[in-house]
């Protein structure tokens, strides 16, 4: 979404509005600013908020962390992926990147469907059509704070690896943090701590890890 005057948010704003209008109750849209990185309370607006139990100044999810990483030019737009919230319901996303005039990301309209109950009714009539064969779904989550979103990427990259963090090797965990790094999870405020802490390695340990990861690509 690239837009050549200083309204650009207004009629962000604009465009949420008329979405959920259009989609009713089960629609939320939501909107990321960027321009100050503050990846702690990055949402500005939101619509149907209850769908996702976001509100005003909640932080962010992966995608908007793949955002805020230093080159934003080659991001595409995402067009109905799977997510998921907090207690289970699966939802059909969309997340559109909002530019500048000189093309840089600055923001994020996330448009998110409630589609739980056309699911179970479609795994319904599945079932009744067809037999026991059974769909999967992998969503991704959608968090309501930052602090969440952290420990989902921490688990993530536990379960990338496949073994507890305490039966990790070196090698093992290097590849684990270089999935939080290339994930974002360290523009996240405060997250060297607990990264060290669930991997039960000093805060120069790594420091060391990042600047090798990072040097060699490894």
């Amino acid at each position: 979404m690239l837009m050549k005057n200083n309204n650009v948010f207004e009629s962000s704003i604009r465009f949420a509005k008329a979405i959920a209008g259009q989609f009713g109750s089960n629609c939320e849209v939501v909107i990321h600013d960027l321009r100050g990185k503050n990846t702690d309370h990055s949402i500005i607006y939101i619509e149907n908020g209850h769908v996702t139990g976001r509100t005003v100044g909640d932080g962010p999810s992966g995608i908007v962390l793949e955002a805020l990483k230093d080159d934003s030019s080659a991001l595409e737009d995402r067009i109905a992926y799977l997510t998921r919230t907090s207690d289970g319901r699966v939802l059909r996303s969309t997340s559109v990147y909002i530019r500048d005039v000189d093309g840089n990301v600055i923001g994020i309209m996330g448009i998110n469907y409630d589609i739980s109950n056309l699911i179970a009714f479609e795994n319904s009539l599945h079932a009744f059509n067809s037999g026991n064969d059974n769909q999967s779904y992998e969503p991704e989550p959608i968090v309501t704070h930052v602090s969440d979103l952290l420990e989902d990427l921490l688990s993530k990259s536990e379960r990338i690896i496949g073994k507890p963090t305490a039966l990790m090797t070196k090698d093992e965990k290097m590849r684990a943090i270089k999935f939080l790094d290339d994930s974002g999870a360290f523009l996240i405020t405060k997250s060297g701590p607990k990264v060290c802490e669930y991997y039960g390695i000093s805060t120069y340990t790594l420091y060391s890890y990042l600047d090798e990861i990072r040097s060699t690509g490894k």
